[in-house]
């Protein structure tokens, strides 16, 4: 036998080099797996950012750079407060089940990050930097949650 023939594939094997480039190093994993492993990760670091936030606003209105009236909304900084806090922990409760591979978590994950960029324009004017930064993440998470995964099927 020569160099350039091939031995047949007998039956129970399986020709790697016809399954094409996926079955290289990889198994049958599904390659969005590590973003939707970061998607929850975020989403939980997220979740404990804006907890934190929310209890700043809650302790020490004083530390943002305006008052409450300066807001787009006119909302307390008591009342932003106890936004923060329930959005935190909600979000914190998703990132969870995203990491346990729950499609609730998903679909609950995009739906809060999505009302995470909303609040945190609308609270902008108290901390820019911050508000931006949160808000790209949430964005990130939102990408990463919708990706395609077909391991995701458990309820």
């Amino acid at each position: 036998m020569t160099n350039t023939e091939r031995t047949p594939i007998q039956p129970g094997m399986t020709d790697r080099y016809m399954e094409g480039p996926r079955s290289y190093g990889s198994d049958d994993k599904d390659d969005w797996g590590g973003w939707i492993t970061f998607a929850g990760i975020m989403m939980i670091l997220l979740g404990a950012i804006q907890i934190v936030e929310g209890l700043v606003a809650l302790l020490r209105p004083d530390y943002y750079l305006v008052g409450s009236e300066g807001l787009v909304v006119s909302l307390s900084f008591t009342g932003w407060g106890w936004v923060h806090l329930l959005l935190g922990i909600l979000v914190l409760a998703a990132g969870s089940g995203v990491l346990a591979g729950k499609t609730w978590g998903r679909v609950v994950g995009v739906v809060l990050a999505g009302l995470s960029v909303l609040i945190n324009l609308a609270f902008i004017a108290a901390y820019p930097m911050w508000a931006i930064i949160v808000i790209a993440v949430d964005i990130a998470v939102i990408a990463a949650l919708c990706s395609n995964n077909s391991r995701w099927t458990t309820a």
